[in-house]
């Protein structure tokens, strides 16, 4: 790992649900708590991270807010790069992110960011990934990382 993990993240097993880590800032007043609490785990190449959307992230459709789902998107990428272990947490950026709303996301169910790591550089991380709830498809993505600057 090219960074050393910060006391004011959040990455351990969460006890509720086996095989699951629990992903976020442990400080309630960053803007990872309005998406949520998360899951992350790593399965055959494929980090899997998961929220589950609440009102708070509705549009007046009654569906997923398109900034929600990006918000999500994004945080997605670095809990993705945390469960394959090129980072910890801190001061990587997201370089850009690309996406595709292929569908409305539902309010009170899980959503699932799928991520595959396509390529890890010196300093970048290149990933892709689809956003599903259920059989549905939401979104596509593809994302860039900028690991973090060594100390």
């Amino acid at each position: 790992m090219t960074d050393q993990p910060r006391p004011d993240f959040l990455y351990e097993e969460h006890p509720d649900h086996p095989g699951w880590m629990a992903w976020g800032f442990r400080d309630p007043t960053r803007y990872n708590a309005f998406l949520g609490p998360m899951l992350v785990r790593r399965e055959d190449g494929i980090a899997r991270v998961r929220m589950t959307p609440g009102r708070e992230h509705s549009n007046l459709a009654d569906r997923v807010h398109g900034g929600a789902l990006l918000g999500f998107i994004d945080v997605a990428l670095f809990a993705a790069s945390r469960s394959f272990g090129l980072i910890s947490a801190g001061t990587a950026v997201t370089l850009d992110l690309s996406t595709q709303f292929i569908g409305g996301g539902r309010l009170g169910e899980p959503l699932e960011a799928q991520v595959e790591l396509l390529k890890e550089t010196g300093r970048l991380l290149f990933l892709r990934g689809l956003v599903v709830q259920g059989d549905d498809k939401v979104a596509s993505f593809s994302g860039t990382i900028r690991k973090p600057t060594a100390r």
